[in-house]
């Protein structure tokens, strides 16, 4: 699986893609859409920032609720610590501002394991009345800990996490967060974190609000599951989301050993390596009490002589 598409909506307004400079056709109204503002990864004809400032010009800033930025000239090789600036620069325009995604780059604009982010804390700093921010890309990404008062969704999207950013988000401060996603990814592109750094989080005293958890595309899948099954956390949870990675029955019987989860409303472990058995003994389990739980998109090991292959569904 590849990321395919740009997103079509943030913070629940429909995504519209800023004009070029040639384009001339009719703005909307600020506030109506989530504001994507980006240039060619190859060849651009103007550099991000010139396009932000073009957009500051044309659009009312104050009444603007949500900004994804897409591409970036040479992002493959060129951090997005320009745009951090820029963005952090401009925030008392952009008093509304609410919603904040930075990387909506497809595969074919730049792969996410290639994506130069940079530091994004002076982004949360800038921006305390954030709700929503989201970032793609894990190469150069920094996430210092920190105490942000409004941020309800937080999403981390990478091919492989460093390890420095799981801790940062797990020792930050987030008392209004009601839903993490954190893509931890693969050793092969960067994902270094273990399952022990996520222990500050799974406990839940740090996010007393969170009710959607998702650890997923990982190859740690199995004791990601594992230490969730004992995580006090699971206890606070409507949502939790294990999917994408490489999970197989060994997460399934830690699960199925651990805290109660008849309390969920969904459990989503789509792309797995699950075995039938243990899938019909998790539909058992949890379906009667009204759970729902997504199996869906099953995959079987590579085998080339005595190696076996899993592999999560977004790496490169």
């Amino acid at each position: 699986m590849t990321i395919g598409k740009h997103l079509s909506e943030l913070s629940g307004l429909p995504a519209f893609d800023f004009p070029g400079p040639k384009d001339t056709r009719e703005l909307p109204e600020p506030g109506s859409v989530a504001w994507r503002i980006s240039v060619d990864t190859y060849d651009a004809e103007e550099e991000w920032p010139q396009a932000f400032a073009r957009f500051a010009e044309s659009v009312d800033t104050r009444q603007v609720r949500a900004l994804i930025v897409g591409g970036w000239s040479e992002a493959y090789e060129t951090s997005a610590s320009v745009i951090v600036e820029a963005l952090a620069g401009a925030a008392p325009e952009f008093p509304a501002l609410r919603a904040l995604f930075v990387g909506d780059i497809t595969f074919e604009e730049c792969e996410i394991s290639w994506i130069q982010q940079s530091d994004v804390g002076p982004l949360l700093r800038a921006f305390p009345a954030l709700e929503e921010f989201g970032v793609r890309g894990g190469e150069g990404l920094v996430f210092p800990p920190v105490r942000h008062e409004a941020l309800r969704v937080l999403r981390v999207e990478a091919g492989g996490l460093p390890r420095e950013v799981v801790r940062g988000v797990a020792a930050s401060e987030l008392p209004a967060l009601t839903e993490l996603d954190l893509w931890l990814g693969t050793s092969q592109y960067g994902g270094d974190a273990e399952a022990g750094d996520l222990a500050p989080f799974l406990t839940g005293e740090r996010l007393p609000a969170l009710r959607r958890l998702a650890l997923r595309n990982s190859d740690m899948q199995n004791e990601v599951a594992a230490a969730l099954a004992a995580a006090p956390v699971v206890e606070q949870l409507e949502v939790l989301d294990l999917s994408m990675g490489i999970l197989d029955d060994a997460g399934v019987e830690a699960l199925l050993a651990g805290r109660p989860l008849t309390h969920l409303t969904k459990l989503d472990l789509h792309h797995h390596y699950v075995s039938e058995p243990l899938r019909e003994r998790l539909r058992a389990a949890l379906a009667p009490h009204g759970v729902e739980v997504d199996l869906g998109d099953v995959q079987s090991p590579d085998v080339d002589e005595d190696t076996v292959y899993r592999y999560v569904a977004v790496a490169e």
